[in-house]
C-alpha cells in the first residue's frame, strides 16, 4: 500500500510493538561493534589510524546515501516492507564478513559495512515513525521513548560481544612481531582477521530470522493521510528549508555532533592503548563500555532535567562541559584523560534528539518530514570527522586527535546559544 502519513491504531499491538522496538537494540549493537572493529582491523591489517577510521567512513556513507531512497521506498511500499528490506540488507552485510575474513580483504569488509549501514538506514527511517503508529496516539511519545532506551542497551551489548568474542587479548608489540618468522606473523594476522567470522555469522542469522518473524506477523492496518500532492511539493519544501538559516544551523550542529560522538567512541580504545602503553585491547574496551553506560544514564538524567531546564539551555551546558572534557583528554593523556572521555558520553546523551527537535521545531507537516530526512543524512559526519581524527592522530598523536570533537562541541554550543537568543514559535 502506498504510504504517506498514517493514522495510529486505537489499541496497543503488543507483538508487533515488541518486534519493532527490538530493532533499536539491533542497530545499536551494529553501530558500536564498529568501535571494536577499528581496533581489531588496525591490529589484523597493520593499518594507520586514518585507514582504520575508514570503517566508520564506509558505514556512515551508507547512511548518507541510502537515507533518502529509504524514505521513498517507505512511502511507496509501507513501513513493514521497509523494515523487512532493511533487516535483509543488515543480514546480508553481516554474512559478508565470512568471505571477507577468509580472503583477508580489508576492502571487502568495508563493502560489508556499507551494506549493513544501508540496511540500518532503512530501519532508522521507518522504525521511529512506525513505533508511534502501533497503539493509541496519546501514548505514542511514551512508546518511542521506550524504544529509544533499547538503543544504548544494544550499544553496550555490541561492545561486550566484541570484547569477549572478537578481541583475543593477544596484542604483540612491533618488536615482538618483528622477531617472528614470516609464517608465524601470517598465522597471527589470519587468526585476528578471522576472529570476526563467527560473531557476525550469528548476527546475520539472528537478523534474517527477525526479518522472517516480522514478515509473518500480522501488523495493524494504517490509513494513508497524504497523497501525491505532498510529493509534488517536495522540491519547494526542500528549497524553503535550505534557505532557512535556523534549519541549516541544525544541520551543521547535527553533522558535527554525530562526528564527535562517533569519533570519541571509535577511538576510545585506541586512546587508552596509545596513552597507557601495555593495555590490552580487551582491557581498553572496558572504558568504552563504561562510556556507553554513562550515555544511557545521561539519557534518562537529561530527560528528567528537562522538566526544570529548557532543552536548549541544557544543550548549551552539556556542550560546554564536553568541550572542557575533550580538551582535558588532549592535555592530560593517560588514565585521567580516559576518564574524561568516559564522562563525555554522559553529556553527549541528549544532544542528538535535542538538536533534532530544535531543527524541526515550529514547522508544518511537510517541512517536518523532509527536514527529518535531511537531519538523518547528517550522520555522514561520523564518516568525515572520524577519518579526520585518524589523520590528525597519524600526524601528531591520538591525544591531539581529540581536538576534533572539542571543536565539534563548540559548533553545538554556538547553535544552542543562537537558538536560545532566537526561539521559534510553533506554527501548529
Amino acid at each position: 500500500m502506498p504510504m504517506g502519513g498514517t493514522a495510529p491504531t486505537d489499541r496497543p499491538s503488543w507483538l508487533p510493538l515488541v518486534l519493532i522496538v527490538s530493532l533499536f537494540f539491533l542497530w545499536g549493537g551494529a553501530n558500536n561493534l564498529n568501535d571494536v572493529l577499528i581496533a581489531q582491523f588496525k591490529k589484523a591489517f597493520v593499518l594507520s589510524d586514518f585507514r582504520a577510521g575508514l570503517v566508520q567512513s564506509a558505514f556512515y556513507l551508507g547512511y548518507f546515501l541510502v537515507a533518502m531512497p529509504a524514505g521513498m521506498y517507505m512511502r511507496r511500499f509501507g513501513y513493514k516492507s521497509a523494515v523487512v528490506f532493511g533487516l535483509a540488507l543488515y543480514g546480508v552485510g553481516a554474512l559478508l564478513f565470512w568471505p571477507a575474513a577468509s580472503s583477508s580483504t580489508y576492502g571487502l569488509f568495508l563493502v560489508a559495512l556499507f551494506v549493513i549501514a544501508s540496511g540500518l538506514a532503512f530501519l532508522e527511517t521507518s522504525a521511529n515513525p512506525f513505533v508511534t503508529l502501533l497503539g493509541p496516539r496519546e501514548t505514542a511519545t511514551r512508546r518511542l521513548n521506550l524504544a529509544q532506551a533499547f538503543n544504548p542497551l544494544g550499544s553496550i551489548a555490541g561492545i561486550l560481544i566484541g570484547q569477549h568474542f572478537i578481541f583475543s587479548g593477544v596484542d604483540h608489540s612491533s618488536a615482538q612481531l618483528a622477531a617472528m618468522n614470516v609464517a608465524e606473523r601470517a598465522a597471527y594476522y589470519a587468526t585476528e582477521t578471522r576472529a570476526v567470522q563467527w560473531p557476525y555469522l550469528v548476527i546475520g542469522v539472528v537478523v534474517m530470522g527477525w526479518a522472517m518473524l516480522i514478515l509473518l506477523t500480522r501488523f495493524p492496518r494504517t490509513t494513508a493521510a497524504h497523497g501525491a500532492s505532498a510529493a509534488a511539493g517536495g522540491g519547494r519544501v526542500l528549497r524553503a528549508l535550505l534557505r532557512d538559516r535556523r534549519f541549516v544551523g541544525a544541520l551543521f550542529a547535527q553533522f558535527f555532533y554525530v562526528g564527535a560522538q562517533v569519533g570519541v567512541w571509535s577511538y576510545t580504545i585506541r586512546y587508552v592503548q596509545a596513552t597507557m602503553p601495555g593495555t590490552s585491547s580487551r582491557d581498553a574496551a572496558n572504558f568504552l563500555t563504561a562510556g556507553l553506560v554513562c550515555f544511557m544514564a545521561g539519557r534518562f538524567a537529561g530527560t528528567a532535567l528537562m522538566k526544570y531546564l529548557a532543552p536548549v539551555r541544557l544543550l548549551m551546558a552539556f556542550a560546554a562541559v564536553n568541550i572542557a572534557l575533550t580538551l582535558f583528554a588532549v592535555f592530560q593523556p593517560g588514565i585521567h584523560g580516559a576518564y574524561a572521555l568516559v564522562a563525555c558520553s554522559f553529556f553527549m546523551s541528549v544532544m542528538y534528539p535535542t538538536v533534532f527537535a530544535l531543527g524541526v521545531e515550529g514547522r508544518g507537516d511537510d517541512e517536518r518530514k523532509l527536514g527529518s530526512a535531511l537531519l538523518v543524512m547528517t550522520i555522514i559526519g561520523g564518516a568525515v570527522l572520524t577519518a579526520l581524527m585518524g589523520a590528525v592522530s597519524d600526524l601528531s598523536s591520538m591525544a591531539w586527535a581529540m581536538t576534533v570533537p572539542a571543536c565539534s562541541f563548540m559548533v553545538v554550543l554556538l547553535f544552542a546559544w543562537q537558538r536560545r537568543r532566537h526561539p521559534v514559535k510553533e506554527n501548529g
